[in-house]
């Protein structure tokens, strides 16, 4: 009978599809952090993982585990490695979350451009009067750079769109030949197209280096308004501070950090203009849902032989 241990949090919906197999047994540890399931892996056979991280001693000392299942579709704290040399599996969730994380990319932006904690601010503590420095701004006919074309990205165009924005697209992993329908246009250049934007969004994992630093804020149009709800490691955190400092971006959303939870205080809470929210993008009622029975699926639907292919992010273990 095969054990799962379930390490973080998850929707209760998750814990009910595993209760309804009485061909398993399982543990379900609610505590996050890294130390939480590392003494019991080696009784599991399954195990479902949030956000710790999962390395090469703990994977070698597993001897029974045969899959290992994402609650979410980022990996960065997983030794990929490690699992495909002891032939274990590592899935991923399908589409359960680009809606939220689309919508969350959109609040930031009205956000930022509406300069919402400033306002707040203003009818909380004062001065009421802010209101007469006309800070904000319409999303209308601004230009809006996409950067990640993916499934999040084309939701966050479609919802630009309903805003009369000009979107821009920038994917260097789409060709000209696949690139999807819809409002954007395909940006080749990145460079090119960053004097054209009054707002960017990173909607796309980590490369080898950030894609925003210091010699991109220099192209950039001046108060600029970046929103990242993708990865930390993508902007060049330091250079981002020396822009707000400049004035070169106006606004900022930002989701996600170099160092997660961030340090408190942390350097961007000096200013009012920029809105941080704690990873949470992709976290609405509905995804966390569909996140926990999708990632407890996987593990089931291993067992069972029909686990979807797709899902499966290590490719020595696909035959």
């Amino acid at each position: 009978m095969p054990h799962l241990i379930i390490a973080g949090a998850i929707h209760e919906s998750g814990i009910n599809l595993i209760k309804s197999r009485e061909d398993f047994t399982y543990h379900y540890l609610s505590e996050n952090d890294d130390s939480s399931y590392k003494n019991l892996i080696k009784e599991a056979d399954a195990l479902v993982i949030r956000t710790q991280s999962l390395g090469r001693n703990d994977i070698l000392s597993a001897d029974r585990l045969k899959i290992v299942s994402r609650h979410g579709v980022g990996y960065d704290a997983v030794d990929v490695d490690a699992l495909s040399e002891k032939h274990i599996r590592l899935t991923i969730v399908g589409d359960v979350n680009s809606q939220s994380v689309a919508e969350h990319s959109m609040t930031l932006l009205l956000s930022a451009f509406k300069r919402l904690i400033k306002n707040d601010e203003a009818v909380r503590v004062g001065p009421w009067n802010y209101r007469n420095q006309l800070e904000p701004e319409e999303l209308f006919k601004k230009t809006l750079l996409i950067l990640g074309y993916g499934r999040i990205g084309r939701r966050l165009a479609k919802m630009a769109n309903g805003f009369d924005m000009n979107i821009l697209a920038y994917d260097p992993f789409i060709p000209e030949t696949s690139w999807p329908d819809g409002p954007a246009v395909k940006i080749h250049k990145l460079h090119d197209a960053l004097n054209q934007a009054d707002c960017i969004s990173v909607n796309m994992p980590p490369l080898d280096k950030p894609i925003l630093g210091k010699s991109e804020f220099d192209k950039m149009k001046p108060g600029v308004v970046i929103v990242n709800t993708a990865r930390g490691g993508i902007i060049q955190e330091a250079d981002l501070i020396e822009a707000l400092k400049s004035g070169k971006v106006g606004a900022a959303g930002l989701d996600v950090f170099d160092n997660e939870p961030p340090a408190i205080p942390n350097p961007f809470d000096d200013f009012k203009q920029v809105i941080l929210t704690p990873h949470i993008a992709g976290l609405s009622k509905e995804s966390a849902a569909a996140m926990a029975v999708s990632s407890v699926q996987n593990v089931i639907d291993f067992f069972d032989g029909n686990l979807d292919t797709s899902l499966i992010v290590n490719e020595t273990t696909k035959t």
